[in-house]
């Protein structure tokens, strides 16, 4: 039996900002200690890897609904987005994932979003995504190089004005939702 819980990541933060690191330490830890306990040698799986995969997706899923149903409410306060039919698209890995999307399905919900997501076969290819990303760079004019000289490697791709700060000043408490799915 696992009998842990994971912090919540940033949870204290009010920003938009996503991180994993501090769960990912949480789990290593966690791992690391079944694995003294149940004397488990290489290749061997933890009695509780099912509980565990699902604490884990519970941690991951609460920190991107949050993330998400912040921005709305941003959103929604600066008049960013219409006051009616409004939608709340997501794709990519994050989007094959039932449970996230029912975890997003309930922010949308609360906020009358409507969610779409692309099928699952659609989601999964992250090339097509970086295509898409360049596509949108080209008609934008950002970031465009006409000479392969002086291509670097960049670990983000920003497009349009960044707002982080604003969201952070903003300081929205998001309201408490029912996540267990």
């Amino acid at each position: 039996m696992l009998n842990v819980e994971f912090t919540i990541p940033m949870e204290r933060q009010r920003d938009c900002n996503f991180s994993f690191a501090g769960l990912q330490s949480q789990v290593n830890r966690v791992i690391v200690q079944k694995e003294k306990v149940e004397g488990i040698q290489e290749g061997q799986l933890l009695s509780c890897v099912s509980e565990l995969a699902a604490t884990v997706q519970y941690a991951v899923t609460a920190h991107i609904a949050k993330r998400t149903h912040r921005a709305i409410l941003f959103c929604r306060r600066k008049n960013l987005l219409p006051q009616k039919n409004a939608t709340l698209v997501v794709s990519g890995g994050v989007a094959c994932n039932q449970y996230i999307r029912r975890a997003l399905q309930i922010v949308a919900d609360a906020t009358d979003f409507t969610l779409l997501c692309p099928p699952p076969r659609l989601c999964t290819d992250n090339g097509v995504m970086i295509a898409w990303n360049g596509v949108e760079r080209l008609c934008a004019g950002v970031g465009v190089l006409h000479s392969t000289e002086g291509i670097r490697y960049e670990p983000t791709a920003p497009l349009g004005t960044d707002i982080s700060e604003q969201v952070r000043e903003a300081s929205i408490k998001v309201p408490a939702l029912n996540l267990i799915i």
